[in-house]
């Protein structure tokens, strides 16, 4: 690997990890805890129209019962692109199990959708699976070993995590073992398998495709998800937002609560 290709460790944990939307800290400001409603409030007025618009429509169409996890990938172009693939599918969180040892640069990016999604960064299988077992997540990992079933043949319209793994050797043993389901996508040519890239916009096409036939739409967070995710869209969307927030409750702004 030429050293112009090669990225840091740094690059791949800026990538995959970020604030998450959860993170009480986006309404917290010195000694004053704010609700998404003010942050609507005092920012709401400082976008466009078209673009709060814009985040109503795509709140409208974001899941939280589908979820993407990648593990072991070293190619940050691969993990970038998956992430556009969620994003594009209306699909809110994305996990990675972040356990390579090198990581290469690409030209490919995200093309900024990982700035939207709550991105988690685990350093092992076992606790990523953990986590999303307890969140009532069932964990389906695309496999090319004997016994993985097709993906258009599988129900993917429950809560699910569905797992990509690694360029060259795919998922890992821990993952195989760990996972409650195993699935692949049919091959009509002399290839094996797609770049994991196409594979993962190839899946979520299926997992959106089973949403919308089944329940009519694909989006389904509560209220308070989408007032506490638009208002943290907010915030990454106004320039020197905590600075516009501080000076309006210096200057006397009363939060008004949810």
């Amino acid at each position: 690997m030429s050293s112009d290709k090669v990225a840091s460790p740094h690059e791949m944990f800026e990538l995959v990890t970020g604030r998450r939307s959860d993170d009480p800290s986006w309404f917290r400001f010195d000694e004053v805890e704010l609700s998404p409603a003010d942050i609507e409030t005092l920012l709401g007025p400082l976008l466009t129209d078209e673009r709060r618009s814009q985040f109503d429509r795509v709140l409208a169409e974001r899941t939280d019962n589908a979820t993407v996890v990648v593990e072991g990938m070293v190619d940050l172009g691969n993990v970038g692109a998956v992430m556009r693939s969620a994003d594009g599918f209306g699909i809110q969180s994305v996990h990675a199990v972040d356990t390579a040892d090198a990581y290469k640069r690409s030209r490919r990016t995200s093309q900024g959708a990982d700035k939207w999604l709550d991105r988690w960064r685990w350093p092992s299988p076992g606790e990523c699976v953990d986590h999303l077992h307890s969140q009532g997540y069932r964990v389906i990992a695309t496999d090319l070993q004997a016994g993985a079933i097709p993906v258009d043949e599988l129900d993917l319209t429950g809560r699910i995590a569905v797992v990509f793994g690694n360029e060259l050797d795919g998922i890992s043993e821990a993952m195989r073992s760990l996972a409650d389901e195993r699935m692949v996508i049919p091959m009509a040519g002399f290839a094996e398998s797609f770049n994991i890239s196409v594979a993962a916009a190839v899946t979520l096409h299926e997992v959106h495709r089973q949403r919308v036939a089944r329940y009519g739409r694909n989006g389904d967070l509560e209220d308070t998800q989408r007032r506490r995710i638009r208002a943290v869209w907010y915030m990454k969307s106004v320039r020197e937002s905590s600075r516009i927030v501080r000076r309006a409750l210096a200057d006397g702004y009363e939060p008004a609560g949810t």
